[in-house]
């Protein structure tokens, strides 16, 4: 009843194609024109902030503020190459930061010799066998089953075989979360430029220019998640009494939470001319991704803490690993493909 109700809420009324004038192609390349602008005041300002004195400003806070806009430039000029080079190059550019971000999770903490040959088939084999799944597009969507089954049921075998039983289940479990968090999760969010979207009518959201209406909806998902994470941030400084978690994160706290929810649904209202979905269906989905971006920061934080570091590795220089940067796009890319997946496709 429940999922009836909600299934009737969010498909309601779906915004007609002929709302808007300006073609999909357009409409994605005027957002990305925005978010130029953004990165390239935040820099400025960022350069203002490193000028002015320590006395009036918190340094740590000055560096962590400068190094996520650097970090934003990175990610932006990653999406952008993706969507220009299409589907098929979108998906190998995102396989490539899942085997990245995978190695970083992997090298954290140190490995057994009997773990190499399992790690050999997750970092060569699975990693890539995940994206080309993806790339396929089957009408079955097998990407979407196929890996966890598959590394659930090997990984702890291979490493059995090994004949190696210190720390076994503590190893073989370090290796299953990194392949469901960097692989499987992050793989729903090339996803999106294969799903066929349609409206309430049962007609095509974007017919004839599906791939550029696709590209528009992944970079809302990626700008949405990105900016949730600097708001979060920043909130939490300016506002922030209650830390959630003061042992795992000292930044993450209730009213930056609720604060940041409430401005990805304002924000993700303004953007919702670039998906499917009305602008009230833009604010909850964008609240949905604000509160799984969260939780994505929130657990790598642990596991962070667990193993005593402070980042995941060291992209380049100014930069935090790319795990750190892309944790919140791995819990929420799988949620956000489900919902229009389930909500918005015929």
């Amino acid at each position: 009843m429940l999922i009836d109700t909600l299934h009737l809420l969010l498909t309601g009324y779906i915004q007609e194609s002929s709302t808007y004038s300006l073609p999909f192609e357009k409409r994605t390349a005027w957002l990305i024109a925005a978010v130029m602008i953004l990165l390239i005041i935040g820099s400025l300002i960022g350069k203002l902030l490193e000028r002015s004195s320590e006395e009036r400003l918190n340094s740590a806070v000055v560096r962590s503020f400068n190094q996520r806009i650097r970090s934003w430039w990175l990610m932006c000029a990653i999406l952008i190459a993706g969507l220009v080079i299409g589907q098929a190059g979108t998906v190998v550019l995102f396989g490539m930061i899942a085997f990245w971000a995978l190695r970083e999770f992997i090298t954290m903490t140190p490995t057994r010799r009997g773990d190499h040959r399992a790690l050999f088939w997750v970092l060569i084999i699975f990693t890539p066998m995940q994206f080309v799944l993806v790339g396929l597009n089957d009408d079955g969507k097998i990407f979407k089953f196929l890996l966890p089954i598959i590394a659930a049921l090997f990984v702890p075998m291979r490493i059995a075989l090994a004949n190696d039983e210190k720390r076994y289940l503590e190893r073989s479990a370090k290796i299953l979360i990194g392949i469901l968090i960097c692989v499987y999760a992050l793989s729903f969010a090339p996803a999106l430029l294969y799903l066929e979207i349609f409206d309430s009518a049962g007609k095509p959201w974007s017919t004839g220019d599906a791939l550029s209406a696709n590209k528009g909806l992944l970079f809302f998902f990626v700008l949405i998640t990105q900016l949730n994470d600097v708001m979060q941030f920043g909130w939490g400084k300016l506002i922030g009494r209650n830390l959630i978690a003061d042992r795992i994160n000292t930044s993450r706290t209730v009213e930056g939470v609720i604060a940041a929810a409430a401005s990805s649904a304002l924000l993700g209202a303004l953007f919702s001319w670039v998906t499917p979905f009305t602008f009230w269906q833009s604010a909850i989905i964008a609240v949905v991704i604000s509160l799984t971006g969260f939780a994505g920061g929130i657990t790598m934080s642990a596991i962070k803490r667990d193993r005593g570091v402070k980042d995941f590795g060291t992209l380049l220089q100014g930069h935090a690993g790319i795990l750190d940067r892309i944790d919140s796009l791995c819990f929420a890319a799988p949620v956000f493909y489900l919902i229009t997946e389930f909500f918005f496709t015929g």
